[in-house]
């Protein structure tokens, strides 16, 4: 009988949902939460089949150098710019990503963060926590109404039409730029209309980010872009770090170019670039879009079916449901 195949688990989650992969192969699953180093992802893909991953795992060329056995990287997260998917593919290594489960409980943390930082929450719960509040007063912590204002959507994906969807009930315009216009029909179900970039920047009154991440979208939101925007508009930041330039968004905070911001993803995370710290009219939360229970135990279950597909079991086998790369495929000749 031959040997059954490895797999690394490189973060805990969800034991009993992971313990599925132990019905056909042999799992070795991280027992706390861990920052991998290059050199530590490299042995740890060294001497096995496959490997569920989060996105905070980063996966290149290097990484699987030696890596001779691996065939699949699961991936638990909708975005895979953690994962060098040109040298995965050249080296026949499938990689599958974990779509449409997250789209509603992320679209509803778009607007958890959009109405925080438009009506200052954050900041009106710290200033209460300090003890400031020894009186009322007409014109304190004044916010940004979003019932008929005009809401901005750069990308728009699954995601950013459920952002849209959600702007019916408060009455707002929705306007978007994607790099190829939606069919009319679904421009109707999410009363949202096409726009260029220069349009969608000038006319947004709130504008949130939902672009995946990559060399096109690097820093598409900066300095140039932020001077298009209202000094009045508020932008949420849902889609990946690195879309907006950290930098130039807090000079535009701290210098009154820009009211407010809410962001779940920064450049260079876990760190925070210092500037938006010190900001006030910003709401920073710690990449948490996703994390309802529900959603998050969905997100592994699929990485889990993604994974033991794409090794060959199950009932899908050699069909994982969310292959990103099918060309890798071709490189190994499957």
């Amino acid at each position: 009988m031959s040997a059954r195949r490895r797999v690394w688990v490189t973060q805990p989650v969800f034991p009993d949902v992971v313990d599925r992969l132990r019905d056909h192969f042999d799992v070795a699953a991280a027992d706390a939460v861990t920052a991998y180093t290059p050199a530590q992802v490299a042995d740890g893909l060294r001497d096995v089949d496959g490997a569920l991953v989060g996105v905070t795992d980063r996966i290149d060329a290097s990484a699987i150098a030696g890596a001779n056995r691996l065939k699949a990287i699961a991936n638990i997260g909708v975005g895979y710019n953690n994962l060098d998917i040109a040298a995965l593919s050249a080296a026949g290594v499938a990689v599958t990503n974990t779509p449409d489960v997250l789209t509603e409980t992320t679209a509803d943390f778009a607007w958890t963060l959009l109405l925080a930082a438009a009506r200052r929450v954050t900041e009106a719960e710290r200033w209460l926590r300090d003890g400031h509040w020894t009186d009322w007063s007409f014109e304190r912590l004044l916010g940004r109404d979003l019932h008929g204002s005009t809401l901005g959507i750069l990308g728009m994906g699954r995601i950013g039409r459920a952002v849209a969807r959600r702007a019916l009930g408060f009455g707002m315009r929705v306007l978007y730029h994607n790099r190829s216009r939606l069919d009319a029909a679904v421009e109707r179900e999410c009363s949202a209309r096409w726009v260029g970039k220069d349009e969608l920047l000038a006319a947004s009154d709130h504008l949130v980010l939902v672009v995946p991440y990559g060399p096109g979208t690097h820093h598409a939101i900066g300095a140039p872009e932020l001077a298009r925007m209202k000094s009045t508009a508020v932008l949420v930041n849902i889609a990946r770090g690195g879309v907006v330039d950290d930098a130039a968004l807090a000079d535009a905070l701290q210098k009154g170019r820009l009211a407010a911001a809410g962001l779940d993803v920064y450049e260079n995370e876990p760190a925070v670039h210092p500037a938006l710290l010190a900001c006030r009219n910003v709401v920073l939360t710690p990449h948490i879009a996703s994390a309802s229970e529900a959603t998050r135990r969905a997100m592994v279950s699929l990485a889990v079916d993604n994974l033991i597909a794409a090794l060959g079991e199950g009932p899908q086998a050699h069909r994982p449901p969310n292959l990103v790369n099918a060309d890798s495929l071709l490189a190994r000749g499957t």
